[in-house]
């Protein structure tokens, strides 16, 4: 199977949803704690990327969404530090690969 990185291309880094939810999470831990874990502050951005790539493959937003909200343990380590993004990312991509639906094949994507 390729690399899951090769096929759900890596966005860069959204630095300024970082620090907004990093300073969300400083100033009201638990607004902060709610909304990593409902885990939408990453996953739209990641959908509009992903989106026609996964559907294809047989996974609707919300399968997608499920997984980024089982995800939120590493998300959270991103937003304070202490994960680099492209870990943070590959790991995600890597576990929605994982949970696509089996009797699919995984789309080839050009480009």
């Amino acid at each position: 199977m390729d690399d899951a990185r090769e096929r759900l291309p890596q966005p860069g880094e959204p630095t300024g949803l970082k620090a907004e939810t990093r300073a969300l999470l400083e100033e009201s831990p638990e607004e902060g704690a709610r909304v990593v874990g409902d885990a939408t502050f990453v996953s739209g951005m990641l959908w509009q990327e992903w989106s026609e790539t996964l559907e294809q493959a047989g996974m609707d937003r919300a399968s997608f969404l499920e997984i980024a909200r089982g995800y939120s343990d590493e998300l959270r380590l991103w937003v304070v530090g202490e994960r680099p993004w492209d870990h943070c990312v590959s790991g995600l991509a890597g576990r929605v690969r994982r949970r696509l639906p089996r009797h699919r094949a995984f789309p080839e994507v050009n480009g």
